[in-house]
């Protein structure tokens, strides 16, 4: 719990089978986790045998792709507190109250990697990803005037439950780049968000994504062609409209009032 608020944590799986049990305990250990939610995006064979014997709820979504897991997670998460992270060792459950805190003030929280002092020995964060992710960060801080963003790439974040059922409904991108997509959204629905540096380890194993430059660049590219025509439609008075998630609930006047008063 946190402030008598519920605390969730969402953690999509595919080819975490060797870490996936010390991340769901090393959150829990945190001391503030209630739930955790394992999504299981026909995951590597064994994985489900690692969650079993641990505290978190197992649920599986066959449609394959980052994002399709993300909606299914939150959607069966229960916290009033909802948070997002890898679970293949890179990210630390000690940061779990940083986020917690930057809650107090902002409803939605993002982490960043891009911080020299928290990215440990072997983590998979040269200068590469570095540089795009912190290029492709104040390109989008230019172009909506937003606070500082330095890592559109990190998927350990924080929303409130009134944050994500505002945006929930606009969820339109299945695959690796849904991450964006919610910063987006979270800007274009005007939610106040704040990001904070958080610890990035070495992963077990090799990510599917960013262990190969030439995948992680157009992955990048991507983005960057999708926040160019998010800013170009906006300018011409566009709002995003109902997306394509069948987990979520149109949001109720008391949650777009709630989340008024926050911005």
């Amino acid at each position: 719990m946190w402030r008598d608020k519920k605390v969730s944590v969402v953690f999509p799986t595919y080819n975490e089978k060797d870490s996936i049990r010390e991340a769901v305990e090393e959150f829990f250990a945190s001391g503030y986790v209630d739930e955790v939610v394992v999504v299981n995006n026909n995951a590597a064979e064994g994985t489900d045998d690692e969650v079993r014997p641990t505290q978190a709820r197992l649920v599986h979504e066959t449609r394959q792709g980052y994002g399709h897991a993300i909606w299914k997670g939150l959607a069966e998460a229960t916290g009033d507190i909802l948070m997002i992270a890898e679970p293949d060792g890179t990210f630390s459950g000690n940061d779990v109250i940083k986020l917690l805190a930057y809650s107090d003030d902002a409803p939605v929280v993002f982490g960043t990697r891009t911080q020299r002092e928290f990215v440990w020995d072997g983590a998979n964060m040269g200068w590469f990803l570095k540089v795009g992710n912190w290029a492709v960060g104040k390109m989008v801080e230019f172009l909506f005037n937003t606070t500082i963003l330095t890592d559109v790439g990190c998927s350990m974040r924080l929303f409130h439950r009134e944050a994500y059922e505002r945006i929930a409904p606009q969820f339109s991108i299945g695959g690796s780049h849904f991450g964006p997509q919610m910063l987006l959204l979270t800007i274009l629905n005007d939610i106040k968000f704040i990001e904070i540096p958080v610890n990035y380890r070495k992963r077990v194993g090799e990510s599917s994504v960013t262990g190969d430059k030439i995948k992680a660049f157009r992955l990048g590219m991507t983005m960057i062609f999708m926040i160019l025509r998010y800013r170009i439609r906006s300018w011409f008075g566009w709002r995003p409209g109902p997306g394509s998630n069948p987990y979520a609930k149109a949001p109720t006047a008391e949650v777009i009032q709630s989340e008024s008063n926050d911005v």
